[in-house]
């Protein structure tokens, strides 16, 4: 079969949600012999990230409101250019853009438009949102949950693939050392349970912090690593020094290159919220790592945690439940490290990034 032209678009500035999938998409697409074209908002992490992996980036874009016209004219030609075969958005800005900016192509129509809906937000029941989702050859949905709702707002059955998230296996395949991390943190021999999140609203670490603090009763020398930055770390800190754990309770800031290290400091990983992408990509990568995951049953969790296999779920937001499912993990270690084989083992039979470019592939082919 011919390689394919694609254009993927995402209107993103930050290494967070649509971020990473998308260049892991790209990657796995163009190792197969396809022209892949990026295109992302100018100047922040999103754009470096790119570069570094080798993505070919559309120069110009500005991907906001302000540019639609400029943004327009540059991707009419572009797509003439490359004779585009599929244009690929991720976000509602370049969702629109997408199907404004297709010229017809002789013979062929307008290059069909394929959205990825990366969190359940995204699916709008507006009558506006209507009109652009007839528009649009296929959705795919990171979570089950999402693609019930895209079939709620009007896509048929056989326009909605359900595409799992993706964890970067060879980066957290081969064994990282935990020295560094408990040496720098002074974890000694602890019990540690990292949690991998943006420190923003929504985001559940209230939730954990007051579950660690009923499991301290138990297990007092547990310690507790709060992985990221974001715009509420000065209301968690305060919460901590209220609650007394500013023993316990360390926040590293953002780690991206010691990764793998840091959760390999970990006996069991914690997510209480899915965050900007509902395919829940922290708690992926702690699987990955063969770590333990107790998490809630947000998001994607539920499909990708097997309950009493490679973690614990917990179906409510009681504090007490999440002190017992990590005392559940924490106080049985070679549970906890059965768990985190099995975690290994499902991350490589079903959120590989090959099964995921498989699937997509196989789209581009129906509508190409």
């Amino acid at each position: 079969m011919r390689p394919l032209a694609i254009l993927h678009l995402a209107a993103n500035r930050w290494w967070t949600g649509s971020a990473d999938p998308t260049i892991r998409l790209a990657l796995g697409l163009r190792a197969r012999g396809h022209r892949v074209l990026l295109g992302v908002i100018p100047g922040d992490r999103f754009e470096s990230k790119a570069r570094e992996a080798g993505v070919d980036l559309v120069e110009g874009l500005r991907l906001s409101p302000r540019a639609l016209a400029a943004d327009t004219l540059r991707l009419r030609a572009l797509i003439r250019r490359h004779d585009v075969d599929i244009v690929h958005a991720h976000h509602s800005h370049d969702h629109w853009l997408a199907l404004v900016a297709r010229p017809p192509r002789p013979g062929r129509g307008r290059p069909p438009v394929v959205r990825t809906f990366h969190n359940i937000r995204a699916v709008k029941r507006d009558r506006l949102a209507a009109g652009l989702y007839r528009r649009t050859r296929a959705a795919i949905a990171v979570s089950r949950q999402i693609e019930a709702r895209c079939r709620e707002v009007g896509f048929s059955a056989d326009r909605v693939f359900w595409i799992p998230g993706a964890a970067d296996l060879p980066r957290f395949a081969a064994p990282a050392d935990p020295r560094a991390v408990r040496e720098e943190f002074k974890l000694g021999e602890a019990p540690v349970i990292v949690s991998v999140a943006r420190l923003a609203p929504n985001r559940g670490h209230e939730l954990l912090l007051a579950g660690f603090r009923l499991l301290l009763r138990r297990m007092p020398e547990a310690r507790l690593l709060l992985v990221g930055k974001g715009e509420t770390r000065a209301r968690l800190e305060q919460l901590v020094a209220e609650l007394a754990l500013t023993r316990e309770v360390v926040f590293t800031g953002y780690r991206d290159r010691d990764l793998p290290a840091v959760l390999a400091s970990a006996d069991c990983f914690a997510l209480m919220a899915a965050g900007s992408d509902e395919s829940c990509r922290a708690a992926l990568e702690a699987m990955a790592a063969g770590r333990p995951v107790v998490a809630r049953r947000v998001g994607a969790l539920p499909e990708t945690v097997v309950h009493g296999e490679t973690g614990l779920l917990i179906g409510d937001d009681q504090p007490e439940s999440v002190a017992d499912a990590l005392a559940a993990v924490l106080g049985v270690p070679e549970r906890g490290r059965a768990m985190g084989r099995a975690g290994r083992r499902r991350t490589e039979e079903v959120f590989s990034p090959e099964r995921a470019v498989d699937t997509v592939e196989r789209v581009y082919r129906s509508l190409a």
